[in-house]
């Protein structure tokens, strides 16, 4: 019986906190929330993508760099070090 109280004790803290989540103080932005439209969505999916294709395309770069150039950048100019 120990288990089914503290399970149904559970279920009564979780549902409190699913009623009062709409009076706290996420309450008014969650009050405000909108579902964006289509056109919304597709601009953020445009700026997301360019956003990681510049990223990876940073990345890539330098690791190309840095495995090409890095060898007789370490050679030429740090083999006193």
């Amino acid at each position: 019986m120990a288990f089914l109280d503290r399970a149904r004790r559970a279920q009564e803290t979780f549902d409190g906190r699913l009623r009062s989540l709409g009076h706290g103080k996420y309450g008014r932005i969650l009050r405000m929330a909108r579902r964006p439209t289509s056109e919304e969505y597709v601009k953020v999916l445009e700026v997301t993508w360019i956003g990681a294709v510049l990223i990876g395309l940073t990345g890539f770069a330098l690791y190309i760099f840095f495995s090409q150039a890095g060898p007789w950048l370490w050679a030429n100019f740090f083999s006193g070090l």
